[in-house]
């Protein structure tokens, strides 16, 4: 969950929002851990856990608190209105940020991507957020064991699948589906406590599905972001472990992106501004840039759709209805979700998952980039990181050596202008480009 959602600042007027409603959230969530867990803790902050306030804030009846932060230097010296740190949305956020970072330093770990000299410290802070993660998760009610016990599982399930070296047979879907498991009963658990925070339990199975799909998708897009340079490092990868091709896996994609707008058409969650600007946008601009990557490309080719993207229509998109209050919480009625999985994940299990949500460099784009050094890396830590430098301004990754855009204006304006189905009555059942086989009318 590193990362995937990418916002757009132009498409926030079309849901009356203000574009700076996303660094309310991120503002709120670098500060509740700070504030909880000391300065080293918002090394941790991650942005699509900010998806977590935003669910809970559009279920609750009441008015969304904010807080007045003192002056940063990422904003100009400027105060801001951010999201309370001790608010509901803010502290399952930060319970998020803390669990997937600390299994994010484990996996570099027993990857052997660190120098030898940080490996010691890196354990410490490992461990170290672990253990806050689970104070933070009992002081809003969450069972953190069972997430615990999924992200453990992930390395001895990617281990046995590995064994059996590259997927020369048929693709093994059910093989894929036990390696991605993991990752979605962490976002399913974490979908369906913003529920519970916002006192609105009925919604729960709901949010439970979308969190579900949520974690297919995430881990998918980074299987199929990595996939090239993986095969080039000899790395394991799910698609080739499983004999999945990048076109079924966008498939997958797809499909997921469907029923996880479904599931929040059940609760009138996907009529939210915040919702859909934060939400259900990145992750269609997420399935259409992939599938480019995979050289599957659905263009619309009706002007219904007001597509600007791709194949030269000039529609006028229409008018969209979006609620942008609050108390979108309506009773949950006949909409399916997965199976509790919990009890399918021991105590007992052994190593951490890999961050589903971050994003992989593929080999072949731009020139050779050089890992910084150890001191180098942890320089970048605590001058970026840390300092959240890195949510405001182009910054270096530590551990790749990658230069990436600020956190805030990371916008390919893939959820922008794309189709969007204006106006084509087919009430936003769309998914990856256009229309995909909604019935609308939409020749795709």
């Amino acid at each position: 969950m590193f990362g995937l959602l990418k916002p757009c600042q132009h498409g926030a007027a079309r849901y009356g929002m203000d574009a700076g409603a996303w660094q309310t959230q991120m503002c709120g969530l670098c500060l509740g851990l700070r504030d909880g867990h000391g300065q080293l803790a918002r090394a941790a902050t991650n942005t699509d856990a900010i998806v977590l306030g935003v669910l809970t804030e559009a279920q609750q009846t009441r008015t969304a608190e904010r807080t007045s932060a003192g002056p940063c230097p990422l904003r100009g010296m400027r105060r801001a209105s951010v999201a309370p740190a001790d608010s509901p949305g803010v502290r399952l956020a930060t319970t998020a940020s803390l669990l997937l970072g600390a299994a994010k330093i484990r996996d570099h770990l027993d990857d052997g991507e660190t120098a030898r000299g940080a490996v010691r410290p890196l354990t410490r802070v490992s461990g170290r957020w672990h253990a806050q993660a689970h104070d933070a998760a009992a002081g809003i009610g969450l069972d953190i064991a069972p997430l615990v016990a999924a992200i453990e599982s992930q390395t001895a399930l990617e281990q046995a699948a590995a064994r059996h070296g590259v997927h020369t047979g048929p693709a093994d879907l059910d093989a894929l589906n036990r390696l991605t498991a993991p990752t979605q009963l962490c976002a399913a658990e974490l979908f369906a406590h913003t529920a519970i925070l916002a006192e609105q339990p009925a919604n729960a199975d709901a949010l439970r599905t979308a969190g579900w799909h949520f974690g297919r998708i995430a881990h998918l897009a980074d299987a199929i972001d990595d996939l090239d340079h993986d095969r080039e490092h000899g790395k394991f990868n799910p698609l080739t472990a499983t004999g999945i091709g990048a076109e079924q896996a966008h498939e997958l994609l797809r499909e997921s992106n469907s029923l996880l707008r479904a599931a929040l058409v059940s609760v009138g969650l996907e009529r939210v501004g915040s919702v859909r600007w934060l939400l259900l946008d990145p992750l269609n601009g997420v399935v259409r840039r992939l599938g480019r990557a995979a050289n599957v490309v659905h263009a619309c080719t009706s002007r219904a759709c007001g597509s600007r993207t791709g194949h030269g229509s000039e529609g006028s998109p229409g008018t969209e209805s979006i609620e942008t209050g609050l108390g979108a919480g309506h009773e949950h009625s006949g909409h399916e979700h997965p199976a509790d999985t919990r009890k399918a994940f021991g105590a007992n299990a052994l190593l951490p998952i890999t961050s589903a949500g971050a994003h992989g460099v593929h080999a072949s784009y731009g020139p050779p980039v050089s890992k910084p050094g150890i001191f180098e890396g942890i320089g970048i830590i605590l001058g970026q990181y840390c300092t959240g430098y890195a949510c405001c301004a182009e910054h270096t990754r530590p551990c790749s050596g990658h230069r990436k855009d600020a956190w805030i204006n990371r916008c390919g304006c893939d959820a922008c202008n794309g189709c969007g189905c204006d106006g084509c009555g087919c009430d936003g059942c769309c998914d990856g480009c256009c229309c995909d086989g909604c019935g609308c009318g939409c020749d795709c």
